[in-house]
């Protein structure tokens, strides 16, 4: 292609010559906390250190360990020649060619770099082996023709050694610098390192962690492990995304299309370097410049959230030890009796015959089917467990998902081509392989067969990553280079396999080393699929394992926490990184799964759950039982307290789903997202927003009955509209006894409300609210979307209401943006105003006198009572 003069001055500009400079003394003068370490997979001592051409100095603390390498890479380091760099029809490219010797097996001698300007804040560049394919994550990502012009971000690419620099055009301020340390492709070990801007770092998904990470030597590993929470544990889950707070306020985040075992590795300088065993090198930066626009941007990649049907909002309840449909039953019974909400009644294992899947004991649940209509009749939903691992071990003709599926050839097989066995719950298992499109075909039937005996609402996907209590096999796993690489990142249990089946299994796009991560993801895939064909609604799907992109199918639940306090605050950034990571529908076990709960730790873990966008009760067997029913009245009332004010919020939370799902945003909020220019919000994870109107500070310690929470700049209303806090961004002590959760407004914010019922059946024809919270010069806005609540893209379709909420000038007034017949018989009962500084003496609805108003000069509050059709507009004016 012919280069106009302006993209080869570009080009000249791009590309940074070497300086030339010998790992001599100077080289290796780097301060601790930016040494990158020469020896990421042995020890090494000074004569291996050096014969690596590297800086060897002895420190204080520990060789191995969280601290500075003995062993490091002097500046300057080469690997990569940069060469031949050429524009392209969507950016640039280049030949990187290896110069230097590299210290782990299968060296790729020439890379291909490909630099995409995708948008004007989207940048992706890509390095793969010039000479051969490798294997790529088979997640479809945005096609994207041509060169985005005007873009947010300057680059520069170093020539010898080879290093992308990534800048913000205005201020010059540097993102990404790969310059820092030499880049490692081989066949089993890639790295790359950069520079960080600052030390605000959060993501990097799943571990039990606070929202910001540790840069003091910190290791993060991902690959998906059945692992009941701990700290500094690779958890059930991967998301190698990051996103970094700048010291303006601004934003930026990096994803690596990645899905092999890694570390990242964080480091004081502020650095960070990833470290694959497999794939490619495949980037995306974001360049926000907020970060609500950077979710945004990675979720434009990954995905937007699924809608969830409006019932998965409600109260879910379930536990190990249901025994049978009597216990069950009675379970639900109680429930109502004591008079608590409840949507949706779980079973775990206990209803299958003998743990398999797509089956059910025919004695304790005898009558199962009827058990699951008879909550259906009273507007119940249900959701049942369902294992990856199918049960082998049957004679031939006895149990159809083994049958079918080995004649379909549909599960994972083993290094000499036959189904790997493993064991599960019921004993010797063999594991879909959910890559082949033929075991999305059989998985398909085997839910419409078990959905016609049983008709279930949802499904319930664990032991996902996969899960396996051998390690490997039940033969064991060859002795090669995928159960061995050259380097193992620091997974719990030491080996590739601890935990799950043979890294060299083999699946229909891959083998499991590259694809294991993707277990669970791909599951959900077929299982959304699956239910969307068989029920011809909305699929609820909850799974344990999961992977970036999993926000499209499904939502998550935080696994086998424990029943104990730190659990309990745990829970907080685990939900909010979710949400950065596209995946709103997440919640952990109220109360704990593990262990004996206490009533105290209930109440409040009860509290906080009913603002997890996904509130479920679960519980281990054998342990003490949790549901609300299970405690002394005055804790019951606290429970009763905190359902009732989710169940009240449902139109506003569904409203923030669509939200999610229609634009990319985030439903439970980490305070830094709303208030990035405050750097005091940036680590705040005992608090969450819902959306940007609504703050939730829970108390987290036993024996508290005051909670401080960080208020930034702004006027508060306590939802109860009972105080106001004028805040200039400050820690505010607030009183929070037992039966209290502290709810607070922002000024500017319109909130729908319902009257709560015991489901959301009932609850989506009663009356509705308005809670109005004015900023000081009298503004405020709100908006609901509103449609059947289970339909399959009603959004899509066009089958739904949307509403917005002014007030402004002393008036309340509704637009209807798009109509409906959903909200039909639906009226507006009450409209409680928030901030009207002086009694008002006349108020009109429609333009007649409302008389029975009443207010406030205190807490300044105005309530007007009104009897309005919700599906037209209205104006409440106050004079």
């Amino acid at each position: 292609m012919g280069l106009g003069p302006g993209v080869a001055a570009a080009l000249l500009a791009l590309l940074v010559p070497a300086a030339a400079r010998g790992p001599g003394t100077a080289a290796c003068e780097v301060a601790p906390g930016g040494r990158f370490d020469c020896g990421p997979e042995r020890l090494l001592s000074r004569a291996g250190c050096e014969a690596r051409g590297c800086c060897y100095r002895p420190g204080p603390g520990p060789a191995r360990g969280p601290g500075p390498p003995w062993c490091f890479f002097p500046r300057g380091y080469r690997s990569y020649r940069a060469e031949n760099l050429t524009a392209t029809e969507s950016g640039f490219s280049a030949r990187l060619r290896r110069v230097a010797a590299a210290f782990l097996p299968g060296a790729v001698d020439v890379v291909r770099l490909d630099l995409a300007l995708e948008t004007p804040a989207r940048l992706r560049f890509t390095l793969r082996d010039a000479a051969r394919p490798r294997y790529e994550v088979p997640l479809a990502t945005p096609r994207v023709r041509g060169r985005a012009a005007a873009a947010l971000y300057g680059l520069q690419v170093s020539q010898d050694p080879f290093g992308l620099v990534v800048c913000r055009q205005r201020g010059g301020r540097v993102l990404l610098n790969t310059t820092v340390a030499p880049l490692f492709f081989t066949d089993q070990f890639l790295q790359i390192s950069t520079s960080l801007p600052s030390h605000f770092i959060s993501g990097l998904g799943e571990h039990l962690t606070p929202l910001v990470l540790d840069t003091a030597w910190t290791r993060v590993t991902l690959w998906n492990r059945d692992m009941a929470p701990v700290p500094h544990v690779n958890l059930y889950g991967s998301h190698p995304f990051y996103l970094v707070m700048e010291d303006d306020g601004s934003a930026h985040g990096v994803f690596l299309l990645n899905s092999n075992a890694m570390d990242v590795l964080l480091q004081p300088s502020p650095a960070l370097t990833w470290r694959t065993t497999g794939g490619i090198l495949d980037f995306y930066i974001f360049l926000g410049p907020d970060p609500k626009s950077v979710v945004r941007q990675y979720l434009d990649v990954v995905g937007f959230p699924f809608m969830p049907p409006y019932w998965g909002l409600g109260f879910h309840l379930c536990r190990w030890g249901y025994s049978s449909t009597d216990i069950t039953r009675q379970v639900v019974a109680n429930m109502t009796a004591a008079r608590f909400p409840l949507d949706v009644q779980w079973n775990d294992l206990d209803y299958a015959d003998a743990k398999r899947d797509f089956t059910f004991n025919k004695k304790s649940f005898r009558d199962y089917p009827e058990m699951v209509r008879d909550f259906h009749s009273r507007g119940l939903r249900y959701i049942m467990i369902v294992d990856a691992g199918i049960s082998s071990s049957g004679p031939p003709g006895t149990y159809k998902p083994y049958d079918e599926g080995l004649k379909r050839g549909v599960f994972i097989r083993n290094a000499t081509g036959q189904p790997l066995i493993g064991k599960v719950w019921p004993g010797p298992t063999v594991f879909p392989d959910f890559t082949n499109p033929e075991t999305h075909e059989w998985w398909h039937d085997m839910v419409k067969d078990f959905h016609e005996q049983v008709p279930f609402d949802g499904m319930w996907l664990d032991m996902n990553e996969p899960s396996n209590f051998v390690e490997g096999s039940q033969d064991g796993c060859p002795n090669n280079n995928l159960e061995h690489p050259p380097y193992v990142p620091g997974v719990f249990g030491g080996r590739l396999q601890a935990g799950t089946i043979c890294a060299s299994s083999q699946q229909y796009l891959s083998s499991h080393y590259n694809l294991h991560s993707l277990y669970g993801l791909t599951e959900a895939i077929a299982s959304h699929n699956a239910l969307l064909r068989v029920r011809g609604k909305r699929p609820f799907i909850i799974s344990r394992s999961t992977f970036a992109g999993h926000g499209r199918y499904a939502g998550h639940w935080t696994g086998d926490v424990g029943s104990d306090w730190e659990q309990l605050y745990y829970s907080i950034p685990e939900v909010l990184l979710f949400n950065l990571f596209g995946v709103p529908l997440v919640g952990a076990d109220i109360c704990g799964f593990m262990g004996d709960t206490n009533e105290e730790l209930c109440v409040r873990w009860t509290q906080l759950g009913a603002f997890y966008p996904f509130m479920r009760n679960h519980n281990d067997h054998g342990t003490r039982p949790q549901e609300p029913y299970a405690f002394s009245p005055p804790a019951q009332a606290a429970m009763r307290n905190a359902l009732h004010l989710r169940y009240s919020l449902l139109p506003f939370l569904y409203t923030l789903f669509h939200r999610a799902h229609s634009a990319g945003e985030t439903v439970a909020r980490p305070l830094f997202l709303e208030f990035p220019t405050d750097p005091n919000t940036w680590a705040v994870d005992r608090q969450l927003l819902w959306g940007g109107g609504l703050l939730i500070t829970p108390v987290l310690e036993a024996g508290q009955t005051k909670v401080s929470g960080y208020f930034p700049a702004g006027t508060w209303y306590s939802l109860a509209g009972d105080s106001t806090i004028h805040s200039k961004g400050q820690w505010i002590l607030l009183p929070a006894p037992l039966d209290t959760i502290n709810v607070h407004v922002r000024a500017g914010h319109i909130l729908p409300l319902q009257e709560p019922a015991f489901s959301t059946a009932q609850s989506r024809g009663k009356g509705m609210a308005l809670v109005v919270a004015l900023t000081p010069d009298g503004f405020a806005r709100g908006d609901l979307f509103w449609d059947d609540g289970e339909s399959w893209e009603t959004f899509e379709r066009g089958d739904y209401t949307e509403i917005l909420f002014l007030a402004s000038n002393d008036a309340v007034l509704s637009q209807l943006l798009r109509a409906s017949a959903h909200l039909d018989g639906v009226l507006l009962e009450a409209v409680t105003v928030l901030g009207v500084t002086s009694p008002p003496r006349r108020v009109l609805a429609n333009s007649a006198i409302v008389s029975d108003f009443s207010y406030r000069s205190d807490t300044q509050v105005l309530r007007v009572p009104v009897s309005l059709p919700m599906w037209e507009q209205f104006v409440i004016s106050w004079s």
